[in-house]
């Protein structure tokens, strides 16, 4: 493949993916793509959006109208709104395929659209989510954070019940949720001294024990810890608090204990500019901010804000290596 481009995946044929892929591909791109999936699913697409797309051998550039891609075929034809699992192993390989092609240099970061793990796991495929597969296919541990132009919020714990997330935060993986933090907000982001904001665990932050142990036993010796290493990490702080303006000014990044203590905040705040960025690969991957929307595929009506932010995110951090393909 002739230069480094973004990896760009539709993620589940029955969904919004496709139909998004070819609004962005309607557009110029900030930088040089590559699309990995089904070349018929995505001029399906294209035809019921009304919309006009060439699809070019991958080593074409691309264009307004015009999208390389490499070809991964789907086993069936999608219907619209329902996900067939018979096209998972389509879904996984593409994503595979696009990541081994970051890993090896040919693409500079990972673009996905939204995935039906439902679908995927019946068809055979176990899977918790395409975070965890490109950790595994790249061997690495990795933190997500979730970005819009306002805040940035990682998240020491993702998809756990609530019941146990406390048993989930210990000192060991804490501490390398924040290395992982703060050398993404120092290398991709570029910030030479990043602030970072901790959330405690319990309301009030537990009150000094009173309402819980965790930030005395487990969150103050790791920010103790993180500082002594000469780094700006605060905290922990009441998550009630947290996010208002005065006290996020000059925070690089807040790092919340569980997925909806930070994640409504940052959604409320601006859920259509919002992407999914996965800290720790040996390459930038962000995602769409939403789900299928199973309930939108096939309409037109699909809103593709997050997959025009998360495609200009990518080019930003892929950084001069995209921008020297372009």
């Amino acid at each position: 493949m002739a230069g480094a481009r973004l990896a760009l995946v539709p993620g589940e044929p029955a969904g919004v993916g496709p139909e998004l892929c070819v609004r962005a591909a309607a557009r110029p791109f900030p930088a040089p793509v590559v699309a990995y999936g089904d070349p018929d699913a995505l001029l399906r697409a294209a035809r019921r959006l009304g919309l006009a797309l060439q699809i070019l051998d991958p080593d074409r550039p691309a264009g307004p109208g015009r999208l390389p891609l490499v070809p991964v075929p789907q086993a069936r034809v999608e219907e619209p709104g329902r996900p067939d699992p018979a096209n998972a192993r389509a879904v996984v390989d593409a994503l595979l395929l696009a990541a081994a092609a970051c890993r090896a240099g040919d693409c500079t970061a990972l673009v996905t659209g939204p995935v039906h793990k439902a679908s995927i796991n019946r068809g055979g495929i176990p899977y918790t989510g395409t975070t965890g597969l490109l950790a595994d296919d790249a061997g690495v541990e990795v933190v997500m954070m979730l970005a819009n132009p306002a805040m940035r919020v990682a998240l020491a714990t993702t998809h756990l019940p609530l019941a146990r997330v406390p048993g989930a935060i210990t000192r060991d993986g804490l501490s390398r949720t924040l290395d992982i933090l703060h050398a993404a907000l120092r290398g991709p982001f570029g910030l030479d001294s990043p602030r970072i904001a901790v959330l405690g665990l319990n309301p009030h932050a537990g009150e000094d024990g009173l309402l819980g142990d965790e930030e005395i036993e487990v969150i103050a010796p790791v920010i103790a810890a993180q500082r002594a290493a000469g780094r700006r990490v605060e905290g922990p702080l009441p998550a009630d608090t947290a996010f208002l303006p005065g006290r996020l000014a000059g925070v690089d990044a807040v790092l919340a204990m569980y997925h909806d203590q930070g994640l409504p905040v940052l959604k409320h705040n601006d859920f259509a500019n919002a992407v999914n960025i996965t800290l720790g690969l040996p390459y930038p991957r962000v995602a769409v901010d939403h789900g299928t929307a199973l309930d939108l595929a096939g309409t037109g009506r699909a809103d593709p804000s997050s997959l025009f932010a998360a495609i200009q995110v990518a080019a930003t951090l892929a950084g001069p290596a995209a921008g020297a393909a372009a």
